[in-house]
């Protein structure tokens, strides 16, 4: 997980595409597209919307995901909650493990989900050193 939260800020530190509104280049699209290898438009067609309704979707009668995409990223180790914080950019304890402190981030500012995937990533590193 560490390794994908840092991949993927290194890829929208170099310019990657980045649409908040967009479910295939938002904060969570690319998470996806470091965990799952689909392109943008790929993880767009599946996802159909916002992240955090997807991510609560499931089969009326099994009670199962309705497809790879989320699967995947729960199987990588992702939990729908985390997921829905870092579409928000909203986990408490995340946002505490910022460098300069705690505050409050933009969710459509690439930037602030760099900082947020880079602090996420540094405190699960240091969760595993405890």
């Amino acid at each position: 997980m560490i390794g994908a939260l840092r991949a993927t800020a290194a890829r929208l530190r170099q310019g990657a595409d980045y649409q908040w509104g967009h479910a295939g280049s938002c904060n969570c699209g690319h998470l996806a597209q470091t965990v799952t290898g689909l392109q943008r438009a790929e993880i767009y067609r599946d996802v159909g919307g916002e992240w955090s309704e997807y991510l609560v979707d499931r089969c009326r009668i099994t009670g199962e995901r309705l497809d790879d995409v989320a699967t995947s990223m729960m199987q990588f180790g992702f939990s729908p909650s985390e997921l829905v914080d870092l579409e928000q950019l909203a986990d408490p304890e995340v946002l505490a493990a910022l460098p300069d402190g705690p505050r409050y981030l933009e969710r459509n500012e690439r930037d602030h989900v760099v900082e947020y995937l880079e602090a996420w990533a540094a405190l699960l590193e240091r969760k595993r050193a405890a």
